[in-house]
């Protein structure tokens, strides 16, 4: 009588194009574009549709970038995997370390945010039953499996686009009673009061923080059906379609308040909602808003945990924990209790403090991607496979000098803060590979086709 040993559990391929869209959708959060547009309003003098504009066009550069690499290598990791794969190991390794600071603290910080509003409007409830709330309920979902939470989401955005169209008909029906249908064609959400391009530059910035999630479809490429092709489709979608909305909305909310001066900026839109709609639209404005942070959240823990498993798989973190997936439900728990449990510090922080370093490790991963595209190109050409220059090198050339631009204007408490997170992981680096001279571990991988 033979002994079989029963095969390890994989992560189950079930998603198509249209989920991916979702999927990075919710990652992006179309909705925080009115969350945020009182600041980005001030920082560009009420130019912010030039900043969206500005940050769209930065980020359609990456997006290719993580295209060609996602149809190149259809495994989970994202940046992590394609840097490794083409650059080296340990560039690799820093990259997922830097990473890890998106991964692992944007769900704590959507959740934050999303407390914030709840207590906001019920101050008799104390923010950590809101936080816990959140984060049991997320993490519930995201255990059960991506096909779950996908049809959640589903749902969830439905209802975010359907208020964020409701939110532009009223601001444009707005503009027509207040200054007649000819001020709907305007250039002066584009070009503000008293703006200019360094201006407009800061603006988009933050905008861009608007953007990142587009790339997070590619930590599901292992559980979509079809990834070479589906998966690069799906990233330049989100970003178009995620960045489309943000133009849209800021120019239409533009139009009703002209310039960037507000009494109070973080709060802007919640006064231009009660303004054009009233008191009810304000109400259904501000449930659209945490249904938003809840729908994000499902979509950041989820890429998150992919992340921390690709790692783990590949034994660069502990892989008995991380490279693990549930049998019956073959998604990686413990990286998801994992996340669930990094979000439980929001209960201690504000939002301010948890956000300032996120984007540091995002910027930094979009500017490794694009040159790991022209790497990889080099690398092809060698061995006498041809790729197209400009999809390959010029594009990603441009991508990367826009990104470094952007790292340059984040505020220094990011930079501070993201370095020191990226010192701690080369001292770990280090001790994991003798002092450099060796590569870190790697699992070996089937690539799917």
């Amino acid at each position: 009588m033979s002994l079989t040993t029963a095969a390890p559990p994989t992560l189950s391929r079930t998603l198509r194009l249209p989920s991916l869209v979702i999927f990075g959708l919710a990652y992006l959060t179309p909705l925080i574009v009115l969350g945020i547009f009182g600041v980005i309003a001030s920082e560009t003098g009420g130019a912010s549709a030039s900043a969206y504009l500005f940050a769209l066009i930065a980020m359609l550069f990456t997006a290719n970038s993580y295209g060609r690499m996602a149809a190149a290598f259809p495994v989970a990791g994202s940046a992590y995997t394609y840097v490794r794969r083409t650059i080296d190991g340990r560039v690799g390794f820093l990259v997922g370390w830097a990473t890890m600071l998106d991964y692992l603290f944007l769900p704590m910080v959507i959740w934050l945010i999303g407390g914030s509003y709840l207590q906001a409007q019920f101050p008799a409830v104390p923010m950590p039953v809101w936080i816990l709330g959140f984060i049991v309920i997320t993490t519930v979902l995201n255990v059960i499996g991506i096909k779950v939470a996908d049809r959640v989401n589903l749902v969830l955005m439905s209802f975010q686009i359907l208020v964020i169209a409701f939110f532009v008909l009223l601001a444009l029906a707005d503009v027509v009673r207040t200054d007649g249908a000819g001020a709907l064609v305007s250039a002066a959400p584009f070009t503000g009061i008293d703006s200019g391009l360094t201006a407009i530059a800061g603006g988009a910035a933050i905008a861009a923080y608007s953007f990142l999630g587009f790339d997070a479809v590619t930590t599901l490429t292992e559980e979509t059906i079809e990834p070479r092709r589906t998966v690069p489709k799906a990233i330049m979608l989100v970003a178009l379609i995620g960045g489309g909305i943000f133009v849209v909305v800021s120019y239409a909310v533009q139009l009703v308040h002209p310039g960037g001066v507000f009494e109070n900026s973080d709060a802007a839109a919640f006064e231009i909602a009660n303004r054009i709609g009233g008191a009810f639209f304000g109400a259904v404005f501000l449930a659209a808003l945490v249904i938003a942070q809840f729908t994000s959240g499902i979509a950041a823990q989820a890429a998150g945990s992919r992340l921390l498993y690709a790692m783990g798989r590949d034994g660069v973190l502990p892989r008995a924990f991380f490279g693990r997936l549930n049998p019956r439900f073959r998604t990686p728990v413990l990286s998801i209790l994992a996340i669930a449990a990094v979000g439980l510090v929001a209960i201690f922080m504000d939002v301010t403090t948890s956000t300032s370093f996120i984007n540091f490790g995002a910027f930094l991963a979009f500017i490794m991607v694009n040159l790991s595209v022209v790497v990889y190109w080099a690398r092809e050409r060698r061995a006498g496979r041809a790729h197209n220059a400009l999809l390959y090198v010029v594009f990603p050339v441009i991508g990367m000098l826009v990104i470094a631009y952007l790292l340059t204007q984040l505020d220094i408490h990011a930079i501070t803060l993201g370095s020191i997170w990226l010192g701690v992981g080369v001292v770990i680096l280090a001790i994991a590979t003798r002092g450099f001279r060796r590569q870190p571990p790697e699992l070996a991988v089937d690539e799917a086709e």
